[in-house]
């Protein structure tokens, strides 16, 4: 609890300003391998081309050169053809698309666009800061029209101009708000944008670091220690500044389509028969489920790798049953390992050197769930190798996936972490905690999927992460942590998912209906109908709170509550194609509205609806007692999901959403893909519906499809199915469709496949790839939709 000392007027004033220092005046430089290497007065400035829109910068007080060690980026500098000037006030560097201007007295760094000479980032003559302790900063000029995105796991509103956002990974269990800066998830990246014009920055430094945009004219980062270390990426759009993060950090690789549907978990079903009930309940009901969480009661007094016999008295029966079924378990795993002599995993761990210490060699201790607790050191290679390995204890008896909590490390103190003092191998490249603290949690992911790649047979890892880093997609799904039942919570839950995409993390998600206090059945229904379209989808509650499963409010909320499943099941194929295109170029699956239309103003102001994928504008609704709401449309012609009503787009309409309804709209002359609703994605497919949406006589409509076994690990090992299609309606009223097979490696399970034409012109006639096929034709109230099966 803060007091008025926090803005005692001695903390603030002119001379925090006065302790930076500057690099001076570039005394030499010299050409290198893709780019130049400046010496200055105080320091050495490093100027790397790793392709001709991505340049590294760096710059170190103590003259060191930059290294290459990094937990975040994995892309290796490629041969780039660089063209270099020289005159006696600056060095300039000229890739294929951007100019480096470095500016030699005082040392500074603009960037400009290659063909044009325009400024694309430029620096003030103090832009490249210092301090003798060893902090920090860049200053970047700034225009009153730039507006900055992504940082990661981030509270409030989607554009973060006028902010100063700190990162440090920290459990948040008080409620989350616009003033609730450090969540879990620290991404030091911002994208940003001046119309449709777009670059991207990824402040590669591992300690506290912090952005500030609350100044009009410039925007600042800046850290408590380490080298000045950033990524340039040129863009020159939006899309494809997230490609080329998606390039410096990897991308994330497609889960396992069970992990797509619906997930149940509470702190906790704490025995086995109350794991059956759930999944009984369930399946009497009739609703959609693929997977039941074990939070921290399935352990032996919360000792991780260990379950606790008598509430769990044979647990590979269990999840042996329950897969039998189609549901799947994952258990959580934290990072505390309980100080007990009598306990396997902390005697080898002991024994093996395995856990964090401090500078005089002391096995550093701190208070968890389990009481008393040592912290295995993930930044290094052989206790994530050993730690991975342990995963196998669950993977033999059935378990399907690891659910990472606690992993900022959290710690019951009253910093909530290590102490800073602690020191970490990091492979070979020692450093403390306070350096080290915010990488914990992505290398404590990375040594669970990585143990989980070795123990599963060829098939894909799951791991769910409450912590991470940049680069954190390549090893775990993340979800937005400790929420609670308030619709102020559904509401953020828009922009954190969005911005979390737009930082190189798709596969998110918030905990459905609030993780503490007391949802309540509007709130539940409602927030079930939002979630249906973020990609990862679980309902969580704690211990405290009252239960929220779909039927715990009664007969209508439960029917409401699993017809959003089941949306969400209708969906799937349009999910997994949209989950697979990430996997490839990183494009995110949940869109802000301007990152398809970079073209319209009004797209850059919303952050109550979003797009899934490029078509779909989905559009929750996010207050109580209220069944219309505003919602803008882009340009175009735009189909309502519900009623196929056609709408004129650029502009805002009045949607009516009555409980049973989430306002959705399809963009004219695209396709969407549904399936029948199943059990769960271990179920058959029996049908697959392709949607397409033909806005008038000679209009063109392309379509996608992808499936695989949604399994394996291997997809060019196991095979997969992709085709594209095309659609062509005439003037006479024929519709011809032409699709051709990319790949047949793998044959779908589909037992019937159709054509479903939602289109206000009249049609005669249709063909498939040459074969005449009849069409069926109904109207639905005002609306009219022709059925053509395939097979």
């Amino acid at each position: 609890m803060e007091t008025s000392l926090s803005i005692h007027p001695d903390r603030f004033g002119a001379k925090e300003e006065a302790k930076y220092l500057t690099p001076g005046r570039v005394l030499r430089a010299e050409a290198t391998s893709n780019g130049a290497l400046m010496v200055c007065e105080r320091g050495l400035l490093h100027v790397q081309f790793y392709d001709a829109f991505i340049v590294r910068i760096t710059f170190d007080r103590l003259g060191k050169p930059a290294g290459s060690f990094s937990h975040s980026v994995i892309l290796k500098p490629a041969f780039t053809e660089i063209q270099v000037e020289q005159n006696e006030q600056e060095v300039l560097l000229h890739s294929e698309h951007i100019t480096v201007r470095i500016s030699l007295n005082p040392a500074r760094v603009d960037i400009l666009d290659r063909s044009t000479g325009a400024v694309r980032l430029a620096e003030p003559e103090n832009g490249i800061q210092f301090t003798a302790r060893g902090e920090v900063a860049c200053r970047k000029l700034s225009s009153p029209e730039e507006r900055y995105y992504g940082f990661g796991e981030k509270a409030g509103f989607l554009n973060k101009r006028g902010e100063r956002l700190v990162m440090w990974n920290t459990d948040v269990y008080a409620p989350h708000n616009q003033e609730t800066d450090s969540l879990y998830v620290s991404i030091p990246y911002y994208l940003s944008v001046r119309g449709a014009e777009a670059h991207g920055i990824l402040f590669d430094n591992t300690y506290k670091t912090a952005f500030d945009m609350r100044e009009p004219s410039e925007m600042r980062f800046e850290a408590e220690g380490g080298a000045l270390n950033y990524y340039y990426m040129a863009g020159p759009d939006t899309k494809s500044v997230i490609r080329q993060l998606g390039k410096l950090t990897g991308h994330a690789p497609l889960p396992p389509k069970w992990s797509l549907g619906y997930h149940q978990s509470r702190y906790s079903y704490e025995t086995e028969q109350e794991v059956l009930d759930i999944a009984n309940t369930f399946q009497e009901k009739g609703i959609p489920l693929d997977t039941i969480y074990l939070d921290i009661h399935y352990m032996d007094g919360y000792r991780v790798f260990t379950v606790d016999q008598e509430r769990f008295p044979d647990i590979g029966k269990l999840v042996h049953e329950l897969k039998e079924r189609g549901i799947r378990i994952v258990t959580i795993v934290d990072p505390g390992v309980k100080a007990d002599a009598e306990y396997e995993i902390y005697k080898e761990g002991m024994s093996l050197d395995l856990f964090c210490k401090d500078i005089e060699g002391r096995v550093y201790h701190g208070p968890v769930w389990p009481g008393r607790s040592a912290f295995p050191d993930f930044t290094s290679g052989r206790v994530r190798k050993w730690w991975g390995e342990k995963q196998q204890s669950l993977t033999d008896v059935g378990v399907a996936g690891i659910w990472n909590d606690m992993n900022e490390p959290s710690v019951f103190n009253e910093s909530k972490t290590m102490d800073l003092d602690v020191l970490h191998d990091n492979d070979g490249h020692p450093g403390t905690h306070r350096e080290l603290h915010n990488v914990y949690g992505l290398q404590m992911a990375r040594a669970s999927y990585e143990g989980l790649r070795n123990s599963l047979d060829g098939k894909r890892p799951f791991v769910l992460t409450r912590a991470g880093y940049a680069g954190i997609q390549r090893y775990a799904a993340v979800w937005t942590g400790d929420n609670r039942s308030f619709w102020e919570h559904l509401q953020m839950l828009i922009p954190m998912c969005l911005n979390l995409g737009l930082s190189g993390v798709p596969f998110c998600g918030a905990d459905v209906g609030g993780f503490a206090h007391d949802t309540g059945a509007d709130l539940l229904v409602r927030w079930t109908q939002a979630a249906a379209f973020t990609p990862y989808f679980r309902n969580h509650s704690e211990i405290k709170c009252g239960r929220q499963e779909p039927w715990m409010f009664g007969e209508e909320t439960e029917k409401l509550v699993t017809e959003a499943i089941r949306l969400r099941y209708r969906w799937l194929p349009q999910l997994y194609l949209l989950m697979e295109e990430a996997a490839r170029d990183g494009i995110p699956v949940m869109r802000p509205m301007f990152l398809e239309f970079p073209d319209d103003p009004e797209a850059y102001r919303i952050a109550d609806q979003f797009l899934f994928g490029s078509n779909v504008v989905v559009a929750p609704m996010l207050r109580p007692d209220t069944t219309r709401r505003a919602l803008y449309l882009p340009a175009g012609e735009w189909v309502d999901y519900w009623t196929q009503e056609w709408i004129s787009g650029g502009r805002y309409i009045l949607a009516h959403a009555p409980m049973d309804r989430i306002p959705l709209y399809v963009k004219a002359d695209s396709a969407l893909l549904e399936e029948n609703v199943r059990m769960s994605t271990s179920a058959p497919s029996e049908q697959l519906t392709v949607h397409l949406y033909i806005s008038n006589a000679a209009s063109s409509v392309a379509y996608r499809i992808y499936e695989d076994d949604g399994e394996s690990l291997d997809r060019e090992g196991s095979g997969y199915f992709e085709a594209e299609g095309t659609a062509i309606l005439d003037k006479g009223g024929r519709l011809t469709v032409e699709e051709n097979v990319l790949s047949s490696g793998w044959t779908p399970v589909w037992s019937k496949r159709q054509l479903m034409i939602h289109t206000r012109e009249e049609i005669t006639s249709a063909s498939w790839n040459g074969q005449e096929k009849q069409v069926v034709k109904s109207i639905h109230g005002n609306a009219i939709q022709y059925q053509i099966s395939l097979f």
